[in-house]
């Protein structure tokens, strides 16, 4: 049962090795079971967990096939792909198993699924409520998407290991869910005239907490948003981002930071390869950064290795979202999401014809199709220009 170094391969600065068991099937056919772990020691673990897996089955090979719950095959599932995949990937997946799959399916047996069950699953999904700052709100299109692919992957997983035969995942028994109310998924997001109101009351803020404390905390939210609409930087790049990341005109983007694990922050690379980027600053943005680092000079709490908001520490994600509510409520502007200054971002580039091949560089995409498909409606000059091209015809 070896182990392979994939060369030239790393995630997280880890090297990626596979790790292999081979097996006799029920049938009596000889198998294989690959693994990928990232790092030598937990690819060493994995080695181990697997042997005590091929023990147990020879010495149960005479003792009556194992029922798995989904309980039991989510224990196990977990188990595998923490060294498999980023840890913010499988707390993400947990936590949706957890709030809206187990409470259902926890003590189930996996091969007792039926496409009953999984139709009164997905209306309970429908229906599903909860309150969101006093407000009662549905789960969004996303986030059932998203509980949809990974109970699929959890069976498909049961599949793989031979739990239940193939072809028999309850999941893709039934379609995911759709948008029941639109064909585009509507998005939020501020023009350039709501975003000048927006930051003026973020300035306006520190200017006044600055005159009353001394303090120049609150600066730090001032070039957050900034950061924000400006570049277009996911929330967790934007907590990322060091002093040394920015040289001049241009901003390196080589990081990110997740808020949400119970272990603390965790730093990891950006999504995915595409996301290590190199940008341009705009110019009122290198402006407002080289204010921020006269202000902490001043201060004498500058430092280059620090987070450009926050300092040693990043802003919390929960502080970030109270400015959001208090800025947007002083300049009598919608609420919109954190992520949702990113689609700013890009609806004022696409409402001045920027190439969407740029617009997918500068949001860090792995694919431009991803940023059409998402963003393709926001090109409303281009079907006017169609309309004049055609009407020069007569």
């Amino acid at each position: 049962m070896p182990i392979y170094k994939v060369d030239g391969i790393k995630k997280d600065g880890l090297q990626k090795y596979r790790v292999q068991m081979s097996y006799t099937s029920g049938d009596g056919k000889k198998k294989a079971l690959t693994r990928i772990a990232y790092g030598s020691d937990a690819a060493k673990k994995l080695l181990q967990k697997l042997e005590n897996q091929e023990n147990t089955m020879i010495a149960n090979e005479t003792q009556p096939e194992k029922k798995y719950t989904v309980q039991d095959l989510f224990s196990e599932y977990v188990d595998v792909k923490t060294y498999e995949q980023r840890e913010t990937t499988v707390d993400k997946f947990k936590r949706n198993m957890k709030d809206h799959v187990l409470p259902k399916f926890k003590n189930m047996l996996i091969d007792k699924i039926t496409v009953q069950h999984m139709k009164e699953w997905k209306l309970s999904m429908e229906k599903h409520t909860y309150l969101k700052k006093g407000v009662v709100t549905r789960l969004s299109l996303n986030t059932k998407k998203q509980v949809y692919s990974d109970f699929r992957a959890l069976l498909n997983y049961a599949i793989e290991m031979e739990y239940i035969p193939k072809g028999t995942n309850p999941v893709t028994k039934v379609k995911t869910f759709k948008d029941t109310e639109s064909l585009i998924d509507k998005m939020n997001y501020y023009t350039a005239q709501d975003f000048q109101k927006f930051i003026e009351s973020a300035k306006q803020n520190a200017i006044e907490h600055e005159k009353k404390t001394q303090s120049i905390s609150e600066w730090d939210y001032y070039v957050f948003f900034n950061i924000a609409f400006y570049m277009g930087l996911r929330k967790g790049e934007n907590h990322a981002l060091k002093f040394t990341d920015i040289n001049g005109f241009v901003m390196d983007i080589t990081r990110s930071i997740t808020q949400r694990l119970k272990t603390g922050d965790k730093e990891t690379p950006p999504k995915n390869k595409a996301s290590i980027r190199t940008l341009q600053i705009p110019l009122p943005l290198v402006q407002i950064i080289n204010e921020h680092i006269e202000r902490l000079k001043q201060a004498g709490c500058y430092d280059e290795n620090n987070r450009i908001c926050g300092g040693v520490r990043p802003l919390r994600d929960t502080t970030v979202q109270r400015r959001n509510l208090l800025f947007a409520k002083k300049s009598n502007l919608k609420v919109i999401r954190i992520h949702d200054f990113r689609h700013s971002h890009v609806s004022v580039l696409a409402n001045e014809n920027i190439n969407i091949q740029e617009i997918s560089r500068r949001l860090g995409h792995s694919r431009i199709e991803m940023t059409w498909n998402t963003y393709s409606h926001l090109y409303p000059r281009e079907e006017e220009r169609a309309i004049n091209v055609l009407n020069r015809i007569a």
